[in-house]
């Protein structure tokens, strides 16, 4: 080999190393990517990936396979997903509950913003409080009175430590004085079985997800959790209006990549995942079931769950919740 085509051998080698992940990106996905739902199967989390899932693989042409892994409060799943090879083939769908772990499970085998890199939001909803038909209370006061006149002998369920609906939970007792176990299940169908069923008597849930059981009486609802009233129940009043003064708690989604995965990989989901969350037909029906879209890059992304994680470790402190 001559001089001067060994040199442009080695010219062409060192150029493909040093390309830049953008070309060396184009390619992805080649193959299959699964999204790793920490939670399981019915909960905003499992059925709102299950839709962004379908819109990435007509989008991009392969096929995206949500893979429930629930557990220890969302650990086992996001365990999975940290310790994953970070080509751009597994990814994290998550919520508050991995901002509330940062400080709630201090020694988990992960840190949520070393070993993860965030991708992109995809929406938020209202939570709701909701009683079994059998609790006497018709309205959130009387619950309120009952349950501060039976300390410790009212029970609310959660879908598990450090979920949004076990943090609201906390936040209400705190702000409303009051005294109710905390009765912790493996997912949220497990949960909203337990109210439902009357082996608790409260329990908060999304309003994606519960609104359709308060619709049929199988529960009664004393309360949305937002600052204004949700879209989808209209005639409930806000927990802060009825008598929980600044009571605000909702539940959120994004998606979370292995720190290491291509900046281009990590850029082009959040530009898709962008574009779908803002086609109309998507948000006519994430209205009717009172899901709203966040937009944001995933710079925005990664101040957006700095912020969470700070605003959460001051409930888990004062709840002493740290495990």
């Amino acid at each position: 080999m001559t001089l001067t085509r060994r040199s442009a051998l080695v010219a062409s080698v060192a150029a493909t190393l040093a390309a830049p992940s953008a070309v060396r990106a184009q390619a992805w996905p080649a193959k299959p990517v699964r999204m790793v739902v920490p939670f399981g199967p019915g909960g905003p989390a499992d059925v709102f990936a299950r839709q962004i899932g379908a819109e990435l693989t007509e989008v991009l042409k392969q096929q995206f396979i949500v893979e429930n892994k629930p557990g220890a409060g969302a650990i086992i799943g996001t365990d999975i997903v940290a310790k994953a090879a970070p080509d751009g083939y597994t990814l994290l769908v998550m919520s508050n509950t991995h901002t509330v772990n940062e400080t709630a499970q201090p020694n988990k085998s992960y840190v949520l913003l070393r070993d993860l890199v965030p991708v992109a939001p995809i929406n938020y909803s209202d939570l709701v409080m909701v009683v079994n038909p059998q609790v006497p209370a018709k309205t959130l006061q009387e619950f309120i009175a009952l349950a501060k006149s039976e300390p410790g002998k009212l029970a609310y369920a959660s879908s598990g430590p450090g979920t949004p609906y076990h943090m609201a939970g906390e936040l209400f007792k705190a702000m409303s004085g009051t005294d109710i176990v905390h009765i912790p299940h493996k997912a949220s169908g497990e949960m909203r079985s337990a109210v439902i069923g009357g082996h608790v008597q409260m329990a908060f849930d999304a309003v994606t997800t519960m609104t359709e059981n308060v619709k049929a009486g199988q529960v009664r609802a004393l309360g949305t959790s937002a600052a204004k009233r949700s879209s989808v129940l209209p005639d409930v009043p806000t927990i802060a209006e009825s008598g929980v003064p600044g009571y605000d708690s909702t539940i959120w989604l994004g998606l979370m990549a292995p720190t290491g995965t291509p900046k281009a990989v990590v850029d082009k989901l959040n530009a898709e995942i962008n574009k779908t969350i803002a086609r109309p037909e998507v948000k006519a029906a994430w209205d009717k079931q009172g899901a709203v879209a966040l937009t944001m890059t995933p710079a925005e992304f990664d101040a957006y769950l700095r912020k969470d994680i700070e605003k959460w470790a001051e409930v888990v402190k004062a709840a002493n919740l740290a495990k």
